[in-house]
């Protein structure tokens, strides 16, 4: 299945039903009267976050979203059918935009979460409503409402607890299929990740977190260098960044890769340049021990935090950077849980 993170569609509820204008005749019954019936109303049409997607690639073949028109009403004072209302399902984490991509008019962050975006239209009103004292017989019915259309943009935010970053070939895709059943594409040049990757990871019965593999980012990123910074999205909603540094590079280019994922991250803005950040020193089995040292010293005084070092391929000290991430994730998901209870009033 092909990845998807942006579509636009159409959307248009339905409009609602017409009144009509109809007469009491039966035998033995004089002036039965008016008795038109009023429309039903138009279909609505509301998004859905379902927790069985992952792309928006569905809406690429199918770009229009129309629901149907309210039934008419009848004679005997018979009001139309109501229009079904068009569900449209949402990968979780899918944000709605207006037609100018920065106006939101919905975020669906979690499952079962529904927004609805187009209201039907209201079935106009027969004759027999229009009847009074002094207008016996009137012979006014409404037309139904129009529904409401417009043009949004889906725009889907992957949900994840970690977010990977790093220069292409840092070593996020190896690492990624180390730690999870995730089978992203792994070679020897830049950019084999086109698209972010998903995997979960399970340190035990009852801790997991989800991790989020997304293409490599090179100086420029925030201006479309590369794959530009598109993707960073996908990391936006994650507790903390784990920021992997090629240490086969000489220790000039390490800080240099380094300060140049800040600098793009600050530049995307979004919160991610405030996130926690877990530095890691990848590919030491490829190392002497004191190259490792004078590499994770120089980044240490750079960034001012305790650097860690890891190998994907060796399975070096990887269960500790596991650990490490799964106590920001626990805390990130404890911090969230009282600040739900907070919000959440007392029955």
């Amino acid at each position: 299945m092909k990845f998807l993170d942006q579509a636009k569609i159409y959307v248009k509820s339905g409009d609602g039903g017409d009144g009509v204008v109809a007469f009491r005749r039966e035998k033995y019954i004089e002036f039965g009267g008016p008795d038109g019936g009023n429309g039903g109303r138009g279909g609505d049409i509301i998004f859905e976050a379902v927790d069985n997607l992952n792309t928006l690639i569905d809406f690429r073949y199918t770009q229009h979203f129309r629901a149907r028109k309210g039934g008419n009403g009848a004679g005997s004072d018979r009001t139309g059918a109501a229009a079904a209302t068009v569900v449209i399902k949402v990968p979780i984490g899918t944000q709605i935009f207006d037609e100018d991509r920065e106006t939101m008019l919905g975020d669906l962050d979690e499952a079962g979460k529904k927004l609805l975006l187009c209201r039907g239209g209201d079935g106009g009103r027969g004759n027999a409503h229009f009847k009074t004292s002094t207008n016996r017989a009137p012979r006014r019915a409404d037309k139904g409402w129009p529904g409401e259309e417009r043009w949004v943009w889906l725009r889907l935010k992957l949900i994840a607890d970690v977010g990977l970053v790093g220069l292409p070939n840092a070593g996020k895709s190896t690492f990624l299929s180390t730690v999870s059943a995730a089978r992203p594409k792994i070679a020897d040049y830049p950019f084999t990740t086109l698209h972010p990757q998903l995997g979960v990871v399970r340190l035990s019965v009852t801790e997991e977190f989800v991790i989020a593999d997304i293409p490599g980012l090179i100086e420029g990123a925030h201006e479309g260098s590369g794959l530009g910074d598109r993707f960073l999205g996908h990391v936006e909603r994650c507790a903390v960044l784990l920021h992997l540094i090629d240490g086969t590079a000489e220790t000039e280019e390490v800080l240099a890769a380094w300060r140049t994922i800040r600098h793009e991250l600050r530049e995307y803005g979004g919160g991610l340049a405030d996130k926690p950040e877990i530095i890691v020193l990848n590919k030491i089995d490829a190392l002497l021990p004191e190259e490792i040292e004078e590499r994770v010293t120089a980044l240490e005084q750079a960034c001012g935090q305790k650097i860690m070092t890891m190998s994907s391929v060796a399975h070096m000290h990887v269960d500790t950077v596991l650990r490490r991430l799964q106590d920001y994730v626990t805390r990130d998901r404890a911090e969230k849980a009282e600040q739900h209870k907070a919000e959440t009033p007392e029955a």
